[in-house]
């Protein structure tokens, strides 16, 4: 396995910002959205929590968090951020981690794809799980019409295509539903739900360019949210809710 800078896979290039505000307020709203029918309470694992951006959104459900980060540049952010708030950081990799306890929600969001070997650790997160937990695992969707889209522009060869910038982030693949779903599969996870977030047909950089106008208002983003259920294949991102089969 290459050795990986991950401080380095967290920083913003000319071309490809890491994370957008796309990220942080539309699409971490909707994930909630569509995770919360199903939350239970109990102790929750953040694996790739990043700086926190969707910790705080987490705490008020569960009575324990404890978040898994690569980057020693990030976790010492959120460290500083949530420093009054009894949150579990540990800095690690996943491959390495071995929990001392079993969890009842895990989330996994735009971290899979990161990945050296994710049926490897979504095997590990399996054996994580108590006998009733429940997987929250999102990825980018390759057949987003963004990337549609971009492909018919000649700007990626198609569209479960990794572009240069997405390596430069640490992407290895980039997933559709049933690439997702056999990946889960292979791990032994049973599948128990499976829909898209939010439907998109802009870029992420268009759409924060759009957010700072009034172009946009609360009851398009909340209908492109209901359009995303009716079409999962065209969604910004895809969701599987998994647990262990038990």
């Amino acid at each position: 396995m290459t050795q990986r800078n991950y401080n380095q896979e967290l920083k913003d290039t000319k071309e490809h910002k890491y994370a957008y505000n796309f990220d942080f307020d539309v699409m971490h709203k909707y994930m909630l959205k569509s995770f919360l029918p199903f939350f239970k309470g109990g102790k929750a694992l953040e694996l790739g929590s990043f700086k926190g951006d969707f910790t705080w959104r987490l705490l008020p459900y569960f009575s324990e968090i404890t978040c898994v980060e690569a980057s020693t540049d990030a976790i010492e952010q959120a460290k500083h951020r949530y420093q009054q708030q009894p949150i579990l950081f540990i800095q690690n990799i996943f491959e390495e981690l071995e929990p001392s306890q079993k969890y009842d929600a895990i989330f996994l969001m735009h971290t899979l794809e990161h990945l050296d070997d994710p049926v490897l650790v979504l095997a590990k997160i399996k054996s994580w799980l108590t006998d009733a937990g429940k997987l929250y695992l999102v990825v980018p969707n390759a057949n987003a019409p963004s990337r549609q889209i971009a492909v018919k522009m000649g700007l990626i060869s198609h569209n479960a295509a990794v572009t240069p910038a997405e390596k430069e982030h640490g992407h290895q693949i980039t997933y559709t539903l049933d690439t997702l779903e056999r990946d889960a599969r292979k791990a032994g996870l049973n599948v128990v739900y499976r829909t898209g977030i939010f439907f998109k047909a802009l870029a992420n950089f268009q759409w924060d360019r759009l957010l700072e106008t009034d172009i946009i208002s609360e009851a398009y983003l909340d209908g492109c949210y209901a359009l995303g259920q009716q079409y999962p294949d065209l969604c910004s991102s895809i969701f599987l809710l998994c647990d262990n089969g038990k």
